[in-house]
């Protein structure tokens, strides 16, 4: 046999619902204390959820760029470290040539012809060795360095390797000829270092240059992802202070549902007793 359906008054049926309303609104109220957002789910608010996470994902994909772009500044920096230092090897066999000339001692000079073959020689090792992260601008084959500025590389750099090896691809200073037996020999090693330098000095430059650009879209990245999150900050989370006062309030007010349910099942009791 079927149960027989319980019939509630309007007061108690209408203290019950005000009782419902009153717990899912104290358990959404905990839940934005809890987790600090005002908007958890589409169900919160499908306007801001959902922008609030296209904003969130750009800023994501945004800090992969921004430490793509962090890489390539130190990659450039290694590179200009290296032309520092090639530059200061030559700078040390312009030295030695200049004092081959001004000695006419023979063997004096073929001695300092090998010092500067060995100068020379650092050169090209050092320029080989300036690697970071498997990129090399200053080798005898450079690398060229592609850096992508946004999420859908419209905005790009690409900064073009420079060879500063002794070949005559790069800085062109060739070998002590005749181991400086000849003024002329010394004076053609002049000519080639200085032009050199000059070449060093102006790839220290362009490479200069683009590190300044990466620095400063670097700066840009950090300040957009900030502004991006800050953003979704402002559409989902939640006052945390008028939260609290809100949940106190709801507390109450479930407190007073509790007591006028009671009060109602009081007085429906009150009348059944006139039938006791």
């Amino acid at each position: 046999m079927a149960a027989e359906k319980v019939n509630l008054s309007e007061a108690i049926r209408g203290n019950l619902l005000t009782l419902q309303r009153s717990a899912r609104a104290i358990d959404q109220t905990q839940t934005r204390l809890s987790t600090g957002l005002a908007v958890n789910s589409a169900l919160d608010d499908a306007s801001a959820f959902f922008t609030a996470k296209a904003l969130n994902n750009r800023a994501s994909d945004l800090q992969s760029l921004k430490t793509n772009t962090d890489l390539a500044i130190s990659t450039v920096q290694a590179a200009l470290d290296g032309i520092d230092s090639i530059t200061d090897l030559v700078e040390q066999a312009k030295g030695l040539a200049s004092y081959a000339k001004a000695t006419g001692d023979t063997n004096e000079r073929s001695t300092l012809a090998v010092q500067f073959n060995e100068l020379l020689s650092q050169v090209d090792s050092l320029a080989n060795d300036a690697t970071f992260n498997g990129i090399n601008l200053l080798q005898a084959s450079p690398d060229n360095l592609d850096v992508v500025f946004n999420e859908d590389n419209t905005s790009n750099l690409t900064i073009t390797g420079l060879d500063a090896t002794t070949a005559s691809t790069g800085i062109n200073i060739a070998v002590a000829a005749n181991n400086f037996g000849l003024n002329a020999n010394i004076d053609t090693a002049l000519t080639a270092i200085s032009s050199a330098l000059t070449t060093l000095r102006g790839n220290a430059a362009t490479l200069g240059s683009n590190a300044t650009i990466l620095k400063t879209r670097l700066n840009f990245t950090e300040n957009l992802t900030n502004t991006l999150e800050s953003g979704a900050v402002k559409l989902t989370f939640a006052d945390l202070n008028e939260e609290s006062a809100n949940l106190l309030a709801l507390q109450t007010r479930q407190q007073l549902g509790l007591n006028s349910l009671a009060l109602a099942a009081q007085s429906e009791r009150a009348i059944l007793s006139l039938f006791g």
